[in-house]
């Protein structure tokens, strides 16, 4: 049951996707979807791989606010725009410096409280003294007449441009390992600390994330600089492919956020 409904909300998705991409193209002007996570970015990118062929006016492009954004919108973008213009914003939640630090969950939960549906909200960066939302503009006001806990923790917002946005330093763990090849299901049993049977059945559950498209076959090829998403476990880069042992494996060095 929860697959057909899950199949007909991605009807739904794709189908509001390619009615953006009309208004676009008969308009000749920029046009948005809400936020997406990395499965539906996926789906977006396989329709325009359909929709797209050919197009030479209109191009795709995905957009969270900053260069390793998990959220992103899918913006459709004339030839007369070299930039993609968005219309995302900040809203920094500041937290009292002695209380219960705040998760992810705690601000996303206290967000979708208020009634806000979870696609329009991108990443939440959490630090020690609050988090910077990425939001659509949309909801800016609402937001600042309206949120003003979560949780029990009072908070104390500001709205500001994306050019504000404060994102967390990495914290990394550096994994030296030695893999048979770089299959998908090799690397990520290497990055995340997993048999890789438990790595293989996560990539066929679609849970799998490389350069934030979901990729689903075990056998897929991993090149340096690619990044890794499991979804629950975090994310990692393979940084350096080395060379080959004397048993013909390869030295791989990967980066795992904490």
């Amino acid at each position: 049951m929860r697959n057909d409904q899950q199949a007909k909300e991605d009807q739904m998705m794709l189908a509001s996707v390619r009615d953006k991409y009309m208004q676009a193209a008969d308009n000749y002007m920029m046009t948005r979807t809400n936020f997406l996570d990395m499965r539906q970015r996926t789906l977006v990118a396989g329709l325009w791989k359909e929709i797209g062929r050919g197009q030479k006016e209109i191009r795709l492009e995905f957009f969270g606010g900053y260069e390793d954004a998990e959220r992103t919108v899918a913006l459709f973008l004339p030839d007369y725009i070299e930039d993609a213009a968005d219309d995302l914003c900040v809203i920094r939640a500041k937290a009292p410096a002695h209380g219960r630090r705040l998760t992810h969950r705690d601000y996303l939960g206290s967000l979708t409280g208020l009634g806000l549906k979870r696609e329009m909200i991108g990443d939440i960066l959490v630090r020690e003294d609050g988090a910077d939302i990425i939001i659509l503009e949309e909801i800016k006001d609402f937001l600042m007449l309206n949120y003003d806990k979560a949780g029990r923790t009072t908070l104390q917002l500001e709205a500001a441009g994306l050019e504000k946005l404060q994102i967390p330093e990495k914290r990394v763990q550096v994994v030296k390992d030695t893999v048979a090849s770089l299959r998908l299901d090799n690397v990520v049993s290497s990055a995340f600390g997993l048999s890789r049977g438990k790595a293989a059945e996560a990539i066929r559950q679609g849970i799998v994330f490389v350069n934030s498209m979901q990729v689903e076959k075990i056998d897929a090829q991993v090149a340096e600089g690619d990044k890794l998403v499991l979804r629950g476990k975090g994310k990692a880069y393979l940084k350096e492919v080395g060379g080959r042992t004397r048993k013909d494996r390869l030295f791989i060095e990967i980066e795992r956020y904490l």
